[in-house]
Parts: structure tokens; sequence; C-alpha cells
């Protein structure tokens, strides 16, 4: 079963960038489309971006379209969300994700989230 692990969160200026990680240390990432999603406080969990297995095809939701770049590194095992143009609106705790079938199949596991904070 995959363990994944998020990291590079933290506090942000707006207008800065962040960029997150998603590994897993045992298991291989190649064959699962790999998602990251979102949740503000108070708030539901959203999706934000999605990439393919073959890394061929991305899906960004409109919220972040422009600024948001996934992007996976099958020799390192990677998953990365390059966040730009930071927003206060984009302060949420953000979970990876990886899907054994397509973007739109759904996620089957999950990480524990690291914490995204946009705030002067």
């Amino acid at each position: 079963q995959l363990q994944l692990v998020e990291s590079g969160g933290g506090l942000v200026q707006p207008g800065g960038s962040l960029r997150l990680s998603c590994t897993d240390s045992t298991f291989t990432l190649d064959f699962y489309a790999m998602g990251w999603f979102r949740q503000a406080p108070g708030k539901e969990r959203e999706g934000v971006s999605c990439i393919s297995s073959s890394g061929t095809s991305t899906y960004y939701a409109d919220s972040v379209k422009g600024r948001f770049t996934i992007s996976r590194d099958n020799a390192k095992n990677t998953v990365y969300l390059h966040m730009n143009s930071l927003k206060p609106e984009d302060t949420a705790v953000y979970y990876c994700a990886a899907g054994v079938g397509r973007c739109r199949d759904g996620m089957d596991y999950w990480g524990k989230g690291t914490l995204v904070t946009v705030s002067s």
C-alpha cells in the first residue's frame, strides 16, 4: 500500500512561490495518476491539479490555472506542485493523492498533507 509523504509547505507572502513535493519511499508511483488537493479551514476539500501516469495529461482547477504547475519525475519517484503568484485564498492543507486509474476516476491513496499559509 502506498504511503505518500508531502513536503514543501510553509509560510509565504502573497505573490510568492512554493514547490510542494510528494513521494513514496517504498513503492513506485510510475503507474499512478497523481493529484493534489487542498482543504482550507471551514471548507470542503477541493481538487487542485492532476497528472496522468504517463505525464502527458494535466488538469487544473480554474482557480489555479496559469499559476500552478504539476509535474512528475519518475526517476526520483516524486510529483511536484509548483505554485506561483500565491494568494491568501490559496492557504490550505495540501494533500497528495494517487489513483490506479485516470485522473477523472478518483484517487485511492492519500498523504497526510502539508500546510501552506499565504500571508503578509
